[in-house]
This record gives structure tokens, sequence and C-alpha cells, in this order.
């Protein structure tokens, strides 16, 4: 982005539904460029009052779970509804350049092409819980820009995966059976947090195995306090590929929002999403900055850690000037 951004023309491009205008946004609040921050700052304040208005769903899962086949398929059949469906898939960051592999973009070769849809890899570089950076003002673009559903895919490598539920609706779960003892692939801390687990690849010789895992996570969830308050999570089979019970789901997850809006869960739950975004920006740019003003002081110490000459403990409190 080298041209000094049009905001106006920018809002009137993602108002009109424009993906071009819609990517470029993205990129702006995305940037890392001091020039970028206050236009960016600009574009966020204009288009808050057109947010809000789409079905956030966040979706996680281990690797090879086909979680890129799942969103296809859902995204087709929404698509095919008349619904306007955007996919903030988070690709591996590449540990040299910081940049994305571009991965799921690929895998979801019709869903790309469909006019209704957008799909936008972003690389998780060093951000926590398998989402990118700035994946929540990704998100409320998407909303001003008229999505109706927006599919979060986290990185799935066995990080935390508090940031995705925290800034999304309803958080899936996609498993597969088969792979050996059905709960060793995933933490409990995961499933704590999931509204829903789908076993997926249910087809062909798995089918009868997935039925068994669904029966397995159904037990499972049993004894487990839901992380949603009302609301039981479920558990479902479906084969993505055939697109066999993705209508199933889709129904799941409507229904919780249903059910949700009428308890008032749904509202307290977005405001509070908010608190959270805040702090979380808070602690990123006050790290910052903060590594700005005193980088010289900062790379002393952990040269000192690094060599053995001083402990981690230490070092903070003499950074700190405690």
């Amino acid at each position: 982005m080298r041209k000094p951004p049009d905001i106006p023309k920018l809002i009137a491009g993602i108002r009109a539904s424009d993906r071009a205008s819609l990517a470029q946004a993205i990129t702006l609040v995305e940037s890392r460029a001091p020039k970028h921050r206050a236009p960016a700052r600009e574009l966020m304040q204009a288009i808050l009052p057109y947010t809000g208005g789409a079905l956030r769903v966040g979706l996680t899962g281990t690797p090879g779970a086909g979680k890129s086949t799942f969103i296809e398929a859902l995204g087709m059949m929404l698509c095919g509804r008349g619904k306007k469906v955007a996919v903030l898939a988070v690709d591996p960051s590449s540990s040299r350049t910081g940049g994305s592999i571009l991965g799921d973009k690929t895998r979801m070769e019709d869903l790309a092409r469909h006019e209704n849809a957008f799909i936008r890899p972003s690389p998780s570089g060093n951000s926590l819980g398998g989402v990118a950076a700035r994946t929540r003002e990704a998100l409320l673009l998407c909303e001003a820009a008229g999505y109706d559903v927006i599919l979060v895919e986290t990185v799935g490598v066995g990080q935390s995966e508090t940031a995705v539920r925290t800034m999304t609706d309803f958080f899936l779960l996609l498993q597969i059976a088969g792979a050996g003892d059905e709960l060793q692939g995933i933490k409990k801390g995961v499933i704590e947090l999931a509204d829903a687990i789908v076993v997926n690849k249910a087809d062909g010789d798995n089918k009868m195995r997935a039925k068994l895992a669904k029966v397995e996570y159904t037990k499972v969830l049993h004894f487990l306090h839901p992380f949603t308050p009302g609301w039981k999570p479920k558990a479902l089979t479906c084969s993505a590929l055939n697109s066999e019970g993705i209508e199933r789901v889709w129904e799941l997850i409507e229904g919780f929002r249903d059910q949700l809006c009428e308890s008032g869960v749904f509202e307290a739950r977005r405001s509070e999403q908010n608190v959270d975004w805040f702090d979380s920006l808070l602690q990123s740019i006050v790290m910052e900055r903060y590594r700005a003003a005193h980088g010289e002081q900062i790379q002393r110490m952990a040269s000192a850690v690094r060599g053995g000459q001083m402990p981690v403990s230490v070092a903070l409190d003499e950074l700190l000037g405690e």
C-alpha cells in the first residue's frame, strides 16, 4: 500500500460490497507501518455503525480434520441460500519471513470463486491463540461489507484457542474418527470452549467409527461445564466431502443464535468481547511502545539471560525498575 489510502472511497467500496476494497481495507488495518495507524483508526471508526449484524462462527480442529473442506461445504450451502459468507482463514506463518502460505484459499477453490463469498487468508505471525493479530478488525470490516456469516478458521496446531472464542458467537470443534484414541488428539480445555463437536469424514468405511466417536464426545460433553450459559453443547457427525450432515450443523448453529438472543446472553457476550478486545489491544500497544522506548535495555537484559549471567526474574525487575 504505497499511496495514502483514500478513506472515504474505501468506505464507499466496503459498503458496496466491493471485495477489492474490503481486501485493501484489511491490508490497511493489518499494516504495522506507523503511517497507516491514523487512517486505519479513521476507517474503523467510520464503519462501526455498520457492524454487528453477522453471525460469527469460530472453527478449529486438529490437522487433517478437514477444516477447509468443511468450511467450503458449509459456505457453498449458505451461498446457495442467498447468504453472503466471509472466511477469515489464518494460515501458519513462515518463521523466517512472517508470510502466510495461503493454503486455505487454494483448497477452497469453488467457494473462492462464488460471488457471495470472500476468503481472506492471513498469517498468524506471533499472535497467540491461532488467530491473526487483527482478525477482530477484519471481522468488523466484513460485517460492514454486508456479510451475513463470518467463519474464522484457526491454525489448529495445539495452541490455545481462547482468542477465537473471545471474538465469535459460536465455537465449533471439528474432529475425525479412526485416528486412535479419540480423546487423545485434543485437550480438555479446547473441548470446554466448544459449543459443538462435529466428527467429520463420516463416510465410507469410516462412517461407523464416526458414529462411535460421536457417542464418546457426547459422554464427555455431558460431564463438562458448558462455556455458554444456558446452552448444552452437542456432538454431530458429517461428511464435508459428500456435503452430508452440513445442514444439520447449520440448523444447530441457528438454534444456538435464536436461543441466546431470546435469553439475552448473545448481546451480553458481544459486550464482554468488546472489553476483552480492549484489554488485548491495550496489552499489545503498551508492549509495542515499551519495546520502542527501551529497545537497547531489553536487548542487554535478553543477552544477560541468554548467557546465564542473570536470572529471568532479576532481569525483569531491573528492566521495570523494581
